[in-house]
């Protein structure tokens, strides 16, 4: 493709995605795809010969579209919002265009210099401690997702607790993790990868009203593994639960953690980036004085498209001595000097993409004044929503909603408990396959919720009302009230 024929094209692109989102509302939220529709709709063996692009586009209208779920609509409310806007959108495409491979600072110094200035940037709007600053002795690092800065955290913590012999002589003895039962699995998987294992992974209780974890039983667990010879390695506290936004006690978790050495990861994926507004910035409560380690994802609701999660640690030697090799290839002057970061040495592949550049121009495009705006108007939506389902007397409210995140139960009249979660998965089926709408739902305490996850930069109050309007409607129908 020459740079002409990449200009026409490029036009045709860039027109096609505008177009995109201004008419996103008109399709149905979810795909309406049955398994196997688009893969039928695609030749079965490759082409010969090229094609036109032309060709290509009105393949992705054909086939690819109908296949598509919609995670900028404005009634996409299943999942914790996936925010792509404008600004995100074209600096990826300038990533792109520069194809740059930011390995060690010498291979590209603006893709590592970018990225400390704008983790940095990010750690102050948030009011993180200084100590993650990259001009500290920690730092920040835009990984793939909080699932990649969990496994960071966890062979950080490992080479820690190993007295730093672990990424040589790899691990020996019993390490063990603690998580609750609201931790994302992540935390698991991460235990697998690093060679901790599932069966380590102690799973502390959650207080059954709040579903945050209980410092008490921590605390017992801890002791109870140290006289069995184990090392506790990695507790993770949550700060806004992917299930419904429950926020551990980070402070009395930390005081635990301090006093046994052991490294505490704060897992703040969706709900961190709501420190951006300062009386929300409570949630950092014991970060400062506990944190080993924090994460979150602009790219869940802070306008900045997938992927870009960030990682800050207070202290970046154990990372670095658990995950640098360094081969004579990768060997130059700048590393050796001591006087660069080279991130290859903060993630698990070698190979890292220009992300920056995007959280960059999200930052330079909004400012802080942007940011807030939109988690407050996503905060203010769904308060509304809140009060709205819960002054209704066929629907329960959880209480703890601070953020973008509503849960609740329709109330059925004279079912069991088993029936009456059936019929709330019932009902949630059918206001996914209307494609009017899209939630999700969880279980808490036995009980099936439903899910309503507002963050989408197009949502406005008219579409959360008739969210509403839809759900209590659908639930008469079901409910034998008309």
């Amino acid at each position: 493709m020459t740079p002409d024929e990449f200009r026409q094209h490029g036009r045709q692109v860039v027109d096609w995605i505008a177009d995109y989102l201004e008419r996103v509302e008109s399709y149905p939220v979810r795909s309406q795809s049955a398994p196997g529709d688009v893969r039928a709709g695609l030749p079965a063996h490759p082409p010969e010969t090229g094609g036109s692009f032309d060709d290509l586009l009105a393949d992705v209208d054909r086939v690819l579209m109908p296949g598509v779920t919609h995670w900028q609509h404005p009634n996409f409310f299943a999942y914790f919002p996936a925010n792509a806007t404008g600004p995100a959108i074209l600096a990826d495409l300038l990533s792109s265009g520069l194809g740059v491979q930011g390995m060690v600072w010498a291979t590209s110094p603006a893709c590592t210099e970018l990225e400390t200035v704008v983790v940095d940037w990010l750690a102050e709007l948030l009011g993180l401690p200084a100590s993650f600053r990259t001009d500290s002795t920690g730092g920040g690092v835009i990984q793939d997702s909080a699932s990649s800065a969990a496994l960071v955290a966890v062979l950080s913590a490992l080479q820690r607790a190993g007295g730093g012999k672990i990424a040589d002589s790899g691990i020996t003895g019993r390490h063990t993790m603690y998580v609750s039962s609201q931790t994302h699995s992540a935390l698991e998987k991460a235990a697998r990868i690093a060679g901790i294992g599932s069966a380590n992974v102690r799973v502390v209780d959650v207080d059954p009203r709040t579903l945050a974890m209980r410092p008490e039983h921590l605390s017992a667990l801890i002791a109870e593994d140290v006289a069995a010879g184990a090392v506790p390695t990695l507790v993770c506290a949550t700060v806004g639960t992917t299930s419904t936004t429950a926020i551990d006690p980070v402070a009395a978790v930390g005081e635990i953690c301090r006093d046994r050495g052991i490294w505490l990861h704060i897992d703040a994926a969706y709900a961190g980036v709501a420190a951006v507004c300062p009386e929300l910035r409570w949630i950092n409560d014991g970060v400062a004085e506990y944190a080993d380690s924090y994460a979150t994802n602009p790219h869940k609701w802070l306008l900045t498209n997938f992927d870009c999660g960030v990682l800050w640690v207070a202290d970046r030697e154990p990372m670095i001595s658990a995950l640098s090799i360094l081969p004579e290839f990768l060997r130059t002057t700048a590393s050796a000097s001591g006087e660069v970061i080279d991130y290859r040495d903060w993630q698990i592949p070698l190979g890292r993409r220009f992300r920056s550049l995007k959280l960059w121009s999200v930052i330079r495009w909004y400012g802080a004044e942007g940011l807030r705006a939109h988690i407050r108007t996503c905060v203010a939506l769904a308060d509304e929503f809140a009060r709205l389902a819960g002054t209704d007397e066929d629907f329960e409210v959880r209480e703890h909603h601070p953020f973008g995140l509503v849960c609740l139960r329709p109330l059925w009249t004279s079912k069991s408990a088993d029936v009456a979660n059936e019929s709330t998965m019932a009902l949630m089926e059918r206001l996914n396959d209307s494609g009017a709408l899209y939630l999700s739902h969880t279980k808490v305490n036995g009980q099936v919720v439903l899910r309503m996850a507002i963050g989408a930069t197009t949502t406005e109050r008219r579409h959360v009302l008739d969210a509403w309007e839809r759900i209590r409607a659908e639930y008469r129908v079901l409910n034998g009230q008309r």
